[in-house]
């Protein structure tokens, strides 16, 4: 039998209302049997990244690299701001840069916004710098912005629905091939 692998979810945007939460939440809701995907709530509770602060290990960026390292995979969805990633993500980004915590870790990126392709670009630069592995199968572009949809808006648009569970499929694949490979 086949574990199932734990995926968390990180959105960039600490908005109620964030398409990328909202993409996330859906994919919470809708994955495969075989995936456990799990929403991390607490990316404001970090403290602006500080060198002379790591050492201290400030509780807040224990429990996000604790929660990185005890999952299977990523899913991650952040807004582009000034053509970049979103400072709460830059500086999630910025504290697990000294640690393992994405060491070869299978990530899937998803993008809300398909115009928004700079910031896509880089994270994806800035994550292949930390030895993640982009599953590129599992990255994912879905038009949300402008689009007026809601959660149940997106569950009920099967074309959407079905991108996400092929992204889901994906990332599922990559880690239980990875996993049987030792990668």
């Amino acid at each position: 039998m086949v574990r199932k692998i734990r995926v968390l979810g990180i959105s960039g945007s600490l908005r109620t209302a964030s398409l990328n939460s909202m993409l996330l939440r859906v994919a919470a809701r809708i994955a495969p049997s075989g995936i456990d995907f799990e929403l991390f709530p607490d990316l404001g509770t970090l403290p602006l990244f500080n060198p002379d602060l790591e050492p201290s290990d400030p509780w807040p960026v224990a429990v996000l690299r604790r929660a990185i390292i005890e999952r299977d995979a990523l899913v991650i969805a952040t807004p582009e701001y000034a053509h970049g990633v979103s400072g709460v993500f830059k500086n999630a980004l910025d504290w697990m840069v000294g640690n393992e915590s994405f060491v070869s870790k299978p990530v899937a990126l998803f993008n809300t916004s398909p115009r928004a392709s700079l910031a896509q670009a880089a994270l994806r630069e800035t994550l292949l710098t930390m030895s993640a592995r982009i599953i590129d199968e599992a990255c994912l572009s879905v038009p949300l912005l402008g689009s007026g949809l809601d959660d149940a808006g997106v569950l009920a648009n099967r074309e959407m629905v079905a991108s996400v569970l092929a992204a889901l499929r994906a990332l599922e694949t990559a880690v239980q091939t990875g996993a049987a490979s030792g990668v």
